[in-house]
C-alpha cells in the first residue's frame, strides 16, 4: 500500500494529521526568530601588538613579520592583511572560508597558541600581543548618551549606571561603552623651575611610583587580638599629590632641603591628550552604548526588553541627561520582517486568485490548501532546523511558491481527466497521484538541486544566501507529499464531475494546436531562429549592469572623512563639526552621530568598522525616510567636493549582504621588503588613471600621505663627554611633549595615572633644543642642542601594509554613477599597461574579488547538482536522448532573462545570478512533466507525432498555471530592491522559458526522435 492508498483509504487518520500540522506549523510560526538579513560567520580576527617608540619600519620587521612567520603555520590560514605604524602593529588574519561557526573556536585557540609562542621571539619593549576573535560581534542596539551641562566624568557615571542595568536585560550578551575618555591627574611643569631647584626626574617618578603602591604593613598582636597595620601616606586627592616632599638642589637629611611637588608645577585632574576617540551626537560630546544580543536570541524581543527597561530607567536620570537611538536593529527587524510577511501574503493572495480564475473556486481551494500546508510544514521544519524568519528564508518561500503548487495541479488535473473519462472516484484519485508520483518526485529533486551550489559554496555570499536553498528543499518535499496525500482526498470530496468521454477542446487550445503544428513543420526555421535569438541576447546581456550585492534599505548612511595623515584628532574633529552642522540644519536629517578617531561599533554585519586613525572620522546620518536617502547623499556629495577641499570626504550607503568597504580595489604587491618609493610610484600611476576617469571618485591609497617626522641628530661624541646616551635624549623629549607616568592616583575603584610633563607653553617645537637633560646621577643639566648636532626633518612612511607577508599598496576607489564592472572596464587595459618591474605585480581585490570568488565557489556544488539532475534524467525515462533534449533547452532561457533586464534596466548581482539557477531547476520540472506526458500518449498507441502534438496540448494548461503562478507570485517582490533582478530574470525568464517549453522543446524531440511532420 503506497502512501496514497493509505491517505484515502484512513481518511479520519489524515485528516488528524492534517490538524496537528496545522497547529504544529501555527507554533512553529510564531516560535521562529527574526532578524533582518541572515548571519553569516566574519572569519577575522585582528592581532594587536604595541611597540611604544618604534618606527613603522621596526614593528614591520621587528613584530608584523615575525608574528605572520608563526601564522604562516596554520593551515586553515586564508590571508593575512598588516598594518604596522610607529608603535603598533595589527594583524588581520582571515581563515579559510571552509571553516564556518563551528569550527572557528579551534581554529582561534591554536591561532592564539601560535602568537603566545612566538612572544619570546619579540624584541625587548614589545608589550604583548593581544588577539581579538570577536571582530565579527554585532552590537545590534546602538545607544547615544548626552548629558548637556555635564563633564565626561559625570557623564561616564551615568553611562556606567545604564551599562550596568542593560546588561541585567534578559538576550543581552555584551554592554560596550564608546568614547569614553581616560581620565588622568597631570603635573604640568616648567623647565627653568626644574632647574632652578635642582629636581631630578628619575627621583621624583621613584618617589611617585612608591607613595601611592598598596602596601603590605603585616600585623601586630596586642593581647588576644590581631591588628592589621595600613601605614598612611596614600593619595586621597589630588592636593595631596601636591604636597608630597621630593628632595631638592642640596640632598641631605636636613628639612630645608626638600620641596613640595606643588612647587615645581600645576596638579590637575583631566583627561588623557590626545584622546584615543571623541563621539558627539547631534553636535553635542557624548558617549555610545552599544549592545549585542546573545546568539539565537530573537532580536525583536531582545530589543523590546531594552526598550522597555530604558523606559523605567529614563525617569530616573537627571535633567539634561538625554538618551537617542542611533541604530535600533530590533525596530528595523521587525519593520523588515513585516514588510516580507506582506509581500508573502500578497503572493499567497496572487496565487489564488489565478488559480480560481483559471481552475474555478473549488480547484482553487483544493490546490490553496495544498499550498497552505507546505508553507506551514515548512515553518514547521524552519522552527526545528532553527532557522529565523529573514530576508532570504521568506524570499526562498515566495521565490518557491509557484513551484509548491506544480504537484498538486498535476495531481488535480489528472484526477478530473480520470473521472471524467469514467473512471471510479476513489480509483481516479489514488491513481492521479501514484501514477506520476516517481516523475513529480524526480521534477522536484531536480528543481531543489538547482538550488544546491548556494548551500555548498563556503564564500561568505554562499552562507549568506544558504538557507535559500535549504527552505526551498523543504517546501518543495512537503508540496510532493502533501499533493501524494491530502489533494487526492480534497479532490473525492469536493469535485463533483459529470462522467464524459466527450471532453470538447477549447478554442484557445485549438488555436495552440495550430500554433504548435506551424513550428513542427518549420522546425528548422524555428531552432534557428531561436538560436539568433540565444546569441543576440548574450551579446546584449554585456549591457545588463553587472552589481555583487544591492544597496541596503536602511534609512541611513555613513560619511568617511580623511584629513591629511597625522592631522591632529582635535583637529579632525573640530573640522567635521561643519559636516554635522549642514546635515543638522537639513529638515530632512532625523540625527547625527560623529565617531572621531576610528569607525562606530560593528552595528550591522556587513560593515567592517575602521581602524584606529587621528585623521579619520565617521558620520552615522539617520534620515527621516527612505524616499529621500537618495537625494540628501546626492546633495552632500556635492556640497563636500565643494565645501570640504582638505579632506577625502566619501557618501555611501550600507549594502545588503557580505559587503566591501571600497568597491574598486586595484593592489601592487612587491617582495617582502619592497622599496615604498616603488610601490607608491606604481600607485601614483594608477591614482592618474583613475583621476582622469569620469567614472571614478574618492581615489586615494591605503598607504595615505608621506609625513614628516623631527630628527635630532643625536652625536656619540658629544653625549659621552657629556654623559649623556640617546635613551636620555629620548626620555626628556618623551617626557616633555606627551608625557610620562610617574606613578597611579585611586579614585574609588578608578585608577587614574599620574603624568608629568611640560606645561602647554613650553610644549613648542621651536624650544626642542633647549630642553635640559640632566645626566644620570648628577646634579646639573645640559641643553639637547649640546649633544646634536642637528634637529632635522625627514619624510616618512607612517603607515605600512602588507598582503600574505608581501608589501602592497592598494589604489581605491568609488565608482561615480556607475557599476564597479563599469569603472573597472573602462581603466583595466590601461591599469595593464602600467610596466612592473621585476618582482612586482597587481592584483584586483574589492567587489571584483568578492564576485569572482562568490561564483567560483558555486562551482563545486554545481557538478554534484548537475551530477544527480542528470542520472535523476536518464532513470526517469531510462534513455539518454530525453535527457539530452531536456538540457538543451535550458540555455535558451537567457533570451527571456537578458531581455527583460535590459528592458527594466534592472541589475544583474549575485541574487540575480540565483534566480537564473532556479529557472533551470523549473525549466527541467516543466519539461520532464512534458516529456513523460508525451511517452504516455506514445503508450497508448498514438503515432510519435501525434503523441507530440496532443501530450504538449494536454499538458499546456497546468504549464501555463504552474509558470503563472511562479511569475506573479513573486511580483511583489519587484518593490525590494534586494530581491528586484531576481523576480525580473524569473518572470522574464520563465515566461519566454514557458514558450520554449511548449513550443521549442516538442521541436527539439521530434528532431532527437527523427519524428516525421503530418504536413
Amino acid at each position: 500500500m503506497n502512501i496514497t492508498e493509505f491517505a484515502v483509504r484512513n481518511q479520519i487518520i489524515t485528516y488528524f494529521t492534517v490538524a496537528l500540522l496545522v497547529v504544529a506549523g501555527l507554533y512553529g510560526f510564531f516560535s521562529l526568530g527574526q532578524l533582518e538579513d541572515p548571519a553569516f560567520t566574519v572569519k577575522t580576527a585582528v592581532i594587536v601588538t604595541p611597540y611604544p617608540g618604534a618606527s613603522a619600519v621596526e614593528v614591520e620587521q621587528e613584530v608584523t613579520d615575525r608574528i605572520e612567520g608563526a601564522l604562516q603555520e596554520m593551515p586553515e590560514l586564508d590571508a593575512l592583511h598588516s598594518l604596522s605604524r610607529a608603535g603598533s602593529s595589527l594583524i588581520k588574519v582571515e581563515i579559510k572560508p571552509e571553516y564556518w561557526s563551528d569550527s572557528l573556536p579551534q581554529v582561534w585557540d591554536k591561532l592564539r597558541r601560535k602568537v603566545n609562542d612566538i612572544q619570546g621571539d619579540l624584541p625587548d619593549g614589545v608589550a604583548p600581543s593581544q588577539v581579538s576573535d570577536d571582530f565579527g560581534d554585532v552590537f545590534g542596539l546602538l545607544l547615544g548618551v548626552v548629558g548637556y551641562g555635564y563633564s565626561y566624568h559625570e557623564l561616564e557615571h551615568h553611562t556606567k549606571q545604564l551599562q550596568k542595568e542593560m546588561s541585567l536585560v534578559e538576550g543581552v550578551a555584551r554592554v560596550d561603552i564608546w568614547g569614553i575618555q581616560d581620565a588622568a591627574v597631570f603635573i604640568d611643569v616648567t623647565e627653568t623651575q626644574l632647574a632652578k631647584l635642582g629636581v631630578a626626574g628619575p627621583t621624583i617618578k621613584s618617589i611617585l611610583e612608591k607613595q601611592n603602591l598598596v602596601v603590605d604593613a603585616g600585623h601586630v598582636e596586642v593581647g588576644s587580638q590581631r591588628y592589621n597595620i595600613h601605614p598612611s601616606g596614600a593619595f586621597r586627592s589630588p592636593a595631596d599629590i601636591g604636597d608630597l616632599l621630593i628632595p631638592g638642589q642640596n640632598e641631605g637629611s636636613d628639612s630645608d632641603s626638600f620641596i613640595h611637588i606643588r612647587d615645581i608645577g600645576t596638579i590637575r585632574e583631566g583627561y588623557t591628550d590626545p584622546p584615543n576617540n571623541l563621539m558627539r551626537l547631534n553636535g553635542q560630546p557624548g558617549l555610545v552604548l552599544a549592545i549585542s544580543n546573545v546568539s539565537g536570541t530573537n532580536v525583536v524581543d531582545m530589543g523590546q526588553r531594552v526598550s522597555q527597561r530604558l523606559d523605567e530607567l529614563q525617569s530616573n536620570l537627571p535633567v539634561g541627561i538625554e538618551l537617542e537611538r542611533i541604530h535600533w536593529q530590533s525596530d528595523i527587524v521587525d519593520d523588515a520582517v513585516n514588510s516580507f510577511l506582506i509581500n508573502f501574503a500578497e503572493a499567497v493572495i496572487i496565487v489564488l486568485v489565478v488559480l480560481t480564475i483559471a481552475m474555478g473556486w473549488k480547484m482553487a481551494v483544493i490546490i490553496g490548501t495544498a499550498l497552505t500546508l507546505t508553507i506551514l510544514s515548512t515553518f514547521l521544519a524552519m522552527a526545528v532546523f532553527g532557522i529565523d524568519l529573514h530576508r532570504m528564508s521568506l524570499g526562498a518561500l515566495i521565490i518557491a511558491l509557484g513551484m509548491m503548487v506544480d504537484n498538486a495541479i498535476v495531481v488535480a488535473e489528472s484526477y478530473v481527466v480520470r473521472v471524467k473519462d469514467g473512471e471510479e472516484k476513489e480509483q481516479a484519485a489514488i491513481t492521479s497521484a501514484t501514477r506520476p508520483s516517481m516523475s513529480l518526485l524526480g521534477a522536484t529533486v531536480i528543481a531543489i538541486m538547482a538550488f544546491y551550489p548556494i548551500f555548498a559554496s563556503t564564500e561568505a555570499a554562499g552562507e549568506y544566501c544558504r538557507s535559500l536553498f535549504i527552505v526551498v528543499a523543504i517546501s518543495l518535499l512537503a508540496s510532493w507529499f502533501v499533493s501524494l496525500t491530502i489533494t487526492p482526498l480534497q479532490c473525492i470530496h469536493m469535485l463533483d464531475l459529470p462522467t464524459t468521454s466527450d471532453q470538447q477542446e477549447s478554442r484557445w487550445l485549438r488555436g495552440f494546436r495550430e500554433i504548435l503544428e506551424k513550428t513542427l513543420h518549420l522546425r528548422w526555421l524555428t531552432v534557428g531562429s531561436t538560436i539568433v535569438l540565444l546569441i543576440i541576447a548574450l551579446i546584449a546581456f554585456g549591457n545588463v549592469k553587472q552589481i555583487f550585492f544591492p544597496d541596503s534599505s536602511m534609512t541611513k548612511f555613513m560619511v568617511d572623512y580623511w584629513a591629511p595623515e597625522s592631522t591632529r584628532i582635535q583637529q579632525t574633529a573640530d573640522s567635521i563639526q561643519n559636516i554635522e552642522k549642514h546635515l543638522l540644519d537639513d529638515a530632512r536629517i532625523k540625527d547625527v552621530a560623529a565617531f572621531i578617531g576610528q569607525g562606530s561599533p560593528r552595528f550591522y554585519l556587513p560593515v567592517d568598522p575602521e581602524s584606529p586613525y587621528s585623521s579619520y572620522g565617521q558620520l552615522i546620518v539617520n534620515v527621516q525616510s527612505l524616499d529621500v536617502i537618495d537625494d540628501v547623499v546626492k546633495e552632500l556629495d556635492h556640497w563636500l567636493a565643494k565645501n570640504v577641499p582638505e579632506a577625502l570626504t566619501r557618501v555611501r550607503k550600507y549594502s545588503v549582504g557580505p559587503g566591501q568597504t571600497w568597491k574598486f580595489e586595484a593592489r601592487f604587491l612587491g617582495p617582502s621588503k619592497a622599496n615604498p618609493a616603488v610601490l607608491r610610484d606604481l600607485a601614483q600611476q594608477g591614482l592618474d588613471i583613475l583621476r582622469t576617469s569620469p567614472l571614478a571618485k574618492e581615489v586615494s591609497t591605503d598607504w595615505r600621505q608621506p609625513t614628516l617626522q623631527v630628527v635630532p641628530v643625536y652625536s656619540q661624541l658629544k653625549g659621552r663627554n657629556a654623559g649623556i646616551s640617546r635613551d636620555d635624549l629620548a626620555n626628556v623629549t618623551k617626557r616633555v611633549y606627551d608625557g610620562v607616568v610617574v606613578g597611579t592616583y585611586r579614585n574609588d575603584d578608578d585608577e587614574l595615572p599620574i603624568i608629568w610633563r611640560d606645561s602647554i607653553a613650553e610644549r613648542e617645537a621651536s624650544s626642542l633644543d633647549t630642553l635640559q637633560i640632566q645626566p644620570p646621577n648628577q646634579a646639573y643639566t645640559v641643553p639637547l642642542g649640546q649633544v646634536t648636532d642637528d634637529i632635522d626633518t625627514e619624510w616618512t612612511d607612517p603607515l605600512i601594509w602588507r598582503y600574505n607577508r608581501h608589501r602592497a599598496i592598494t589604489v581605491r576607489a568609488t565608482p561615480d554613477d556607475t557599476t564597479t564592472v563599469e569603472l573597472r572596464a573602462s581603466v583595466i587595459d590601461a591599469f595593464n599597461d602600467i610596466e612592473l618591474p621585476p618582482g612586482y605585480s597587481l592584483r584586483w581585490f574589492g567587489e571584483h574579488k568578492s564576485t569572482v570568488d562568490s561564483q567560483a565557489s558555486l562551482i563545486p556544488g554545481v557538478v554534484p547538482a548537475l551530477a544527480i539532475i542528470v542520472f535523476i534524467l536518464v532513470a526517469l525515462f531510462n534513455a539518454m536522448r530525453p535527457m539530452l533534449l531536456i538540457v538543451t533547452i535550458i540555455p535558451f532561457v537567457m533570451i527571456g532573462v537578458s531581455i527583460g533586464l535590459l528592458s527594466t534596466n534592472a541589475a544583474f548581482g549575485f541574487v540575480s545570478l540565483l534566480g537564473v539557477m532556479s529557472l533551470a531547476g523549473m525549466m527541467i520540472k516543466n519539461s520532464v512533466v512534458l516529456v513523460d506526458q508525451i511517452n504516455i500518449e506514445k503508450a497508448a498507441g498514438k503515432s510519435e507525432y501525434q503523441a507530440i502534438v496532443d501530450g504538449t496540448v494536454s499538458r499546456l494548461r497546468p504549464v501555463f498555471l504552474a509558470a503563472a503562478t511562479t511569475v506573479l507570485g513573486v511580483l511583489p517582490l519587484l518593490s525590494d530592491v534586494f530581491w528586484q533582478g531576481l523576480a525580473i530574470s524569473i518572470m522574464a525568464g520563465l515566461s519566454f522559458g514557458t514558450l520554449l517549453t511548449m513550443l521549442l522543446l516538442p521541436v527539439f524531440y521530434s528532431i532527437y526522435f527523427r519524428v516525421q511532420s503530418n504536413h
